[in-house]
């Protein structure tokens, strides 16, 4: 969310900014609500005025104990008017800060301007692609012959969308998430957390999902809750309405669970296979920190995420994708790609961002300085996010890159230790 202090005084600037990204924001309408606030606040002020005027009068002519009925009279003209005002004032503000809630964040200067994915700039790569003697097979059909995936169960049990993972399938995915878990806790200094997989409306908000994207939730029928699309969404949330003490920061925080979409814009794309579900795992990186140490703070989360790629063996690459691409609550974004064989070409796996004070200002999330006294100026904190890793794309990942010829594969050596030291899977 936007100052709309800021959104008044640069609405030029802004304008010019977001245009980077091609949304279409109703500026107009903007600008229109804006004079309108303006011009109420004022009639409420200058009615306050006169009620209190009004009031000194009633007053006087009490203790000079002359007739103030009509005095009274006028007071209680004023003071529905009043009310009146305030209730347009409400409304007015409302639909101001709705508008508000729908704008999108303005792009970091080293964002590259493009229009969609094709204009994304690659940043660098890492790892070795492999070679196959044969036409690599998709994961799909490595799962199946495997005895690992089943589609037509889980489409008989919830619809299009879904899998069932069971035996090794069912294995490999835990020990992803254990070791990734492990990982980011150990090696990188997340604190772990287990968040409610439901949230409330405020908390949606907060993260930038509502109002804008509710078609793209599943909300419970009767209740307004919604199932979670990421851990970003409950984590970021934690410190909703706190004001941090700088010396915390930053915090750093890692949690898996399940994620809920239902990818109401992708009919027709990745129809088979774990790509696109409606159901995954994942294991989220989320931090808060100050302005002035967010963008370092973006590439070091961004090296732990990649830090799982290679210890996986995968190859990989970093994109920096362009403002026509980037999420509506980012300011940067890094998109991680995994080789994928089959395919024959890179595909996302995870999405690290600096989302700036964009997330702090809907969910009202501050800080203090160091060293700041109790009355000090506080500021809105920064937050980041970012996979690490979806769970499910990077089982896709390990079938297809390390498919041997009779159908088997090989298990990186880096998860063994959380499979009871089991080296490959093969056919159950």
């Amino acid at each position: 969310m936007h100052d709309l202090k800021q959104l008044r005084d640069n609405l030029d600037q802004i304008r010019t900014t977001l245009g980077r990204r091609g949304h279409d924001v109703q500026w107009n309408d903007i600008q229109q609500l804006s004079e309108q606030r303006r011009t109420i606040t004022t009639q409420v002020e200058q009615l306050r005025f006169e009620l209190n005027k009004g009031s000194e009068e009633v007053a006087r002519l009490r203790r000079a104990k002359e007739p103030a009925e009509a005095a009274m009279a006028a007071m209680k003209q004023v003071g529905d008017r009043i009310k009146e005002a305030e209730g347009t004032l409400r409304t007015v503000e409302e639909a101001l800060s709705d508008a508000a809630l729908r704008i999108p964040n303005l792009p970091h200067a080293s964002v590259p301007v493009g229009v969609d994915v094709s204009e994304n700039v690659e940043v660098r790569r890492w790892g070795t692609i492999p070679s196959f003697s044969y036409s690599p097979k998709p994961h799909w059909e490595i799962g199946e012959n495997l005895g690992i995936l089943d589609f037509d169960r889980a489409a008989k049990i919830a619809g299009a969308r879904f899998s069932v993972m069971s035996g090794t399938g069912a294995r490999l995915e835990r020990a992803l998430i254990n070791y990734m878990l492990d990982r980011h806790t150990t090696h990188h200094g997340y604190r772990e957390v287990i968040t409610p997989l439901m949230v409330n409306r405020s908390t949606m908000t907060g993260t930038g999902q509502l109002p804008k994207f509710e078609e793209d939730l599943f909300r419970l029928k009767d209740e307004d809750y919604f199932l979670i699309p990421t851990a970003e969404v409950p984590v970021t949330n934690l410190h909703r309405e706190e004001i941090l003490s700088g010396d915390r920061l930053p915090l750093r925080y890692t949690a898996y669970t399940p994620c809920f979409r239902r990818e109401a814009g992708s009919y027709g794309k990745d129809t088979r296979g774990l790509i696109r579900l409606h159901q995954f795992n994942k294991v989220e990186l989320v931090a808060f920190t100050t302005p002035d140490r967010s963008y370092e703070e973006l590439e070091r989360l961004t090296g732990h995420a990649e830090s799982i790629l290679q210890d996986l063996n995968l190859p990989y690459r970093v994109m920096a994708l362009c403002s026509g691409d980037m999420g509506f609550s980012a300011a940067k974004t890094y998109d991680l790609e995994v080789w994928l064989p089959s395919q024959q070409q890179y595909r996302e796996i995870s999405s690290c961002s600096n989302f700036e004070s964009f997330q702090a200002r809907r969910a009202s999330i501050k800080y203090r300085p160091t060293g700041g006294k109790k009355d000090a100026k506080t500021d809105f904190v920064h937050t980041l996010n970012g996979s690490g890793l979806a769970v499910g794309r990077t089982v896709v990942a390990i079938l297809e890159n390390f498919q041997q010829p009779d159908g088997s594969v090989d298990i990186p050596p880096v998860l063994r230790p959380f499979m009871g030291g089991q080296e490959r899977i093969t056919k159950e």
